[in-house]
């Protein structure tokens, strides 16, 4: 038994593997997915994750691991003010239900684990031409006020640009109208690896939708809580880790480089 790991080492990153097919896979111990059918899996780390990991694979009394090296990053603070103080620290009795529904649909858009492998198609950028505005991972002030981190990558665009899925996937979640993140969509890419694409001003896609990678999904707006016209464009595994989409994108290539050549 053997498994084999390439990708983006890196905290916010991650990698493809390949082992045994329908193998449990383990990170640092941890239970973290299985591979499909034919040995692939998603692996990803965290914002905070430490210098090393372990990535195992266990099937049939069998295992195999392999060890990587994982860069640490530097993180800024990034202050947002003239933001609708509602959308920072709500209050209204309302706003706070709207926000508790509009968190079971969201909740409920995670959960999704397709059995496709729309991640081996590499992820392109959703948004051509525009100006990055904010990266991932930044401690956030908003309106003053300390927030969580920021686990979007932010790109800027007019109103009405158009917005492309990166790799083929499944709708999850297609709402036009959220307090925080105005349009939004939701795409899994199989194995739960969710991307997220915030504050739009047209949705073309519906939940349940299949999408092919580069098809129109919508368009740029400056919906829900934003400033002006961007793309907030996120990534999420298995409903457990934020993940920087924009490193995804140099790491699934460098993945399939690696890993689809040995075959």
């Amino acid at each position: 038994m053997a498994i084999s790991c390439a990708g983006a080492f890196t905290q916010g990153g991650i990698a493809l593997c390949r082992t045994m097919p329908n193998a449990a896979i383990y990170l640092d111990g941890a239970e973290s997915g299985a591979a499909d059918a034919d040995g692939w899996v998603v692996v990803g780390f965290t914002r905070e994750h430490g210098p090393t990991a372990q990535i195992q694979a266990r099937a049939g009394g069998e295992s195999a691991t392999q060890s990587v090296d994982i860069a640490p990053r530097e993180f800024d603070i990034q202050r947002v003010d003239g933001l609708p103080q509602q959308t920072v620290t709500p209050t209204d009795p309302a706003v706070l239900a709207r926000i508790q529904r509009e968190a079971v649909l969201k909740q409920a858009g995670f959960q999704s684990t397709a059995n496709i492998e729309g991640f081996l198609d590499g992820f392109i950028l959703p948004v051509e031409g525009g100006r990055v505005s904010g990266t991932w991972g930044n401690q956030r002030v908003l309106n003053g006020t300390p927030s969580t981190p920021h686990f979007g990558y932010d790109i800027a665009a007019p109103t009405g640009t158009p917005i492309r899925a990166p790799a083929a996937g499944v709708v999850t979640l297609a709402e036009s109208d959220m307090h925080y993140e105005g349009g939004l969509v939701f795409i899994d890419h199989g194995q739960g690896l969710i991307t997220m694409y915030l504050h739009m001003s047209r949705l073309d896609v519906h939940a349940g939708d299949t999408v092919e990678q580069g098809q129109v999904i919508g368009a740029v707006g400056s919906s829900g809580r934003a400033t002006g016209p961007h793309l907030c464009w996120r990534m999420k595994l298995r409903n457990t880790q934020q993940l920087d989409p924009s490193v995804a994108i140099a790491g699934l290539a460098e993945a399939r480089r690696e890993l689809l050549s040995a075959n």
